[in-house]
């Protein structure tokens, strides 16, 4: 019989790779100074949204001369507003390597119908970033949320490229340290790494992709939401807090809340260590139970924030259903919340270690799970 499961449960068993866990000093009492019931557009609405502009600049160390905007539909929104905006003025080539990398091959391919160079990788691996033509513009996922596979670094993205670079950072941005001059369209959410409130995205533009939006106009219709020019200039507005629709200023001020807690720890050293910490934590756990191994093959390319493993002892039977039942074990026990692999991944779990997330809860959910993984089996053999 399996050992009687463990007797303490994490604080915050709130393990979902987004939206994720609230930042640890998070209270509904934060959030008392929100300019609710006023306009976006008066001076008090004007002021945060410009606030929560150029805190994101302070804590990413993002360049001064790079425009950063808070755009409508979340990180989705973002990436695609880059796409339908300034694709098809040179030769494209998309990489996937997990389900939202090839969202945006389909966007591009099939909607679009841009003929473009398509490079893919199986869960668990990544293209070769050294045989990518960066001449040509070039959209890829930083961290796949879905894979747990990240690239270690912007090494190989050309300085001298033609083409610009077009990233979803959604899952890295806070929490992984991203190359400012390697990337030219830059996009994240607030309810990832930063634990904020969902449907709000971030567009944070280069010189060059400036350029790109002023001097090209797309051979399709685009609609108003995704326009970020008129007459042939950037409306600049955009990028100093002037949304293009209505955003939400609760959720504006919980995204201050966080940034504020970010800053206070120390800034983005210590937001990435965090995450690098929890990960450890579930790597180290993985190395010392061979019956679960990280899905992403190279340690190099391992995720600190979205950290996707499978099962691999031969005596499960069915891996879908034995990890949908771990999942749902967990999610009982008041042990771990939401985290079942994404829809699309192969079968397994994917565990968020993000900032926002405690070390102490990682290390409380290994006891947890080695528990689950074995009454799951257990249960399995009585059912056979």
């Amino acid at each position: 019989m399996a050992t009687k499961h463990p007797t303490t449960t994490p604080a915050n068993p709130r393990f979902s790779s987004g939206p994720c866990a609230k930042i640890p000093t998070f209270t509904l009492d934060k959030l008392s100074d929100a300019a609710l019931g006023r306009s976006h557009r008066a001076a008090v609405g004007k002021d945060k949204l410009k606030a929560a502009i150029e805190e994101t600049r302070a804590i990413l160390g993002v360049p001064a001369d790079y425009k950063i905007g808070i755009v409508p539909a979340s990180d989705t929104g973002a990436v695609e507003m880059a796409m339908w905006s300034m694709l098809g003025a040179r030769p494209a080539t998309m990489i996937a390597w997990e389900s939202f990398g090839a969202g945006w091959v389909t966007d591009v391919v099939k909607q679009l119908k841009i003929d473009a160079v398509v490079k893919t990788a199986d869960y668990g691996q990544i293209v070769d970033f050294a045989e990518v033509d960066f001449n040509t513009d070039v959209v890829f996922t930083w961290n796949g949320t879905t894979s747990g596979v990240r690239l270690p670094n912007g090494d190989k993205i050309p300085a001298d490229r033609e083409g610009l670079t077009i990233c979803d950072a959604t899952s890295a941005a806070f929490a992984q340290d991203l190359p400012w001059d390697k990337l030219d369209v830059t996009t994240f959410s607030w309810q990832k790494v930063m634990g904020g409130e969902a449907a709000h995205g971030m567009l944070i533009l280069s010189p060059r992709a400036v350029e790109r939006l002023e001097s090209y106009t797309p051979a399709w219709p685009m609609p108003k939401i995704f326009r970020m020019t008129k007459g042939g200039k950037l409306i600049d507005g955009i990028f100093k807090g002037e949304t293009i629709n209505t955003p939400s200023m609760l959720a504006v001020e919980d995204y201050l809340v966080a940034l504020e807690w970010g800053k206070s720890i120390g800034g983005l050293p210590k937001l990435m260590a965090r995450a690098d910490t929890n990960a450890k934590v579930l790597w180290d756990f993985c190395d010392r139970n061979d019956w679960l191994s990280n899905l992403a093959e190279d340690p190099a390319t391992r995720s600190n924030t979205s950290v996707c493993l499978k099962f691999t002892d031969d005596r499960i039977k069915d891996g879908a259903a034995f990890a949908k039942a771990v999942a749902k074990k967990l999610e009982t026990y008041h042990a771990a919340y939401d985290i079942g692999a994404y829809r699309d991944a192969p079968a397994g779990l994917r565990i968020w270690c993000g900032a926002t997330v405690e070390s102490s809860d990682i290390e409380k959910l290994t006891l947890w799970l080695k528990w689950a993984f074995e009454v799951c089996l257990e249960e399995q053999t009585a059912a056979a």
